[in-house]
């Protein structure tokens, strides 16, 4: 069968940097600390990841000193962070069940029970989103960073439940850099690359939604250059846990 995101690989630019962010993923894994003391900064990266996907999503970035988070938001996203691992098996089998929990856990305190894990109805919402889940459980043999962008940047554009929708996407995209292989440790913060150019990132994911070409192989891209600097990120980390 064809593989359906095969094309985008002769997109311009997009070869190149995706060559640069595995490049840069694979280079952190090989810092020394990361070797054996991983558990620890994948545990920080998890952290900062959420902190950054709250505040894009209008939450605020820091956790009260005692530790007890108010903000539905933040609070929704520190979830999402802790149940990324034990979800993996399921977003590899069933990605539309790891969807709805990733909801459930982000959207909580911010919609209804009634309304936790359920898509929207909209028009091509569903089939959109079976589409997907064909992909990320098998369905296309690019790599991860083109496969984890389009996951972001569909997530995004579908706003599948109306509620936490950023956090879920940034989140979907983090487990896929995990399952395929890219970062199997989650040691990268791209997450904070996003927060530091908020309306670039919105900008880029808005043109994505158009479904133009050219526009999305500049999300593609951006989201490479994102992933680099979520390495560099992980460095920083790496870093200080052996100062």
């Amino acid at each position: 069968m064809t593989d359906p995101l095969a094309p985008l690989l002769d997109l311009p630019g997009v070869p190149d940097a995706v060559a640069l962010a595995r490049d840069a993923v694979a280079e952190v894994h090989r810092h020394p600390t990361n070797r054996r003391g991983w558990p620890a900064t994948a545990a920080e990266a998890s952290v900062r990841a959420a902190r950054a996907s709250a505040v894009l999503d209008g939450g605020p970035a820091d956790i009260p000193a005692d530790g007890e988070v108010t903000d539905p938001t933040l609070a929704g996203a520190l979830r999402v962070a802790e149940a990324l691992g034990p979800l993996l098996p399921t977003w590899e089998r069933a990605p539309m069940q790891a969807l709805a929990r990733l909801h459930v856990l982000a959207a909580a305190d911010l919609t209804g029970p009634d309304s936790l894990g359920r898509p929207r109805a909209g028009l091509g919402v569903a089939s959109r989103l079976d589409l997907l889940a064909g992909l990320i459980a098998g369905g296309t043999k690019v790599p991860g960073p083109v496969l984890a962008a389009i996951v972001h940047g569909e997530l995004l554009a579908l706003t599948p439940f109306g509620t936490a929708d950023g956090v879920v996407a940034r989140a979907a995209a983090r487990l896929t850099l995990i399952s395929t292989g890219l970062d199997p440790k989650g040691l990268a913060v791209p997450e904070v690359a996003f927060l530091r150019n908020p309306n670039r990132y919105r900008d880029l994911a808005a043109a994505f939604a158009s479904g133009a070409p050219d526009a999305i192989g500049e999300w593609i891209i951006y989201s490479c250059e994102s992933l680099e600097a979520g390495a560099r990120e992980a460095a920083s980390i790496a870093d200080a846990a052996t100062a």
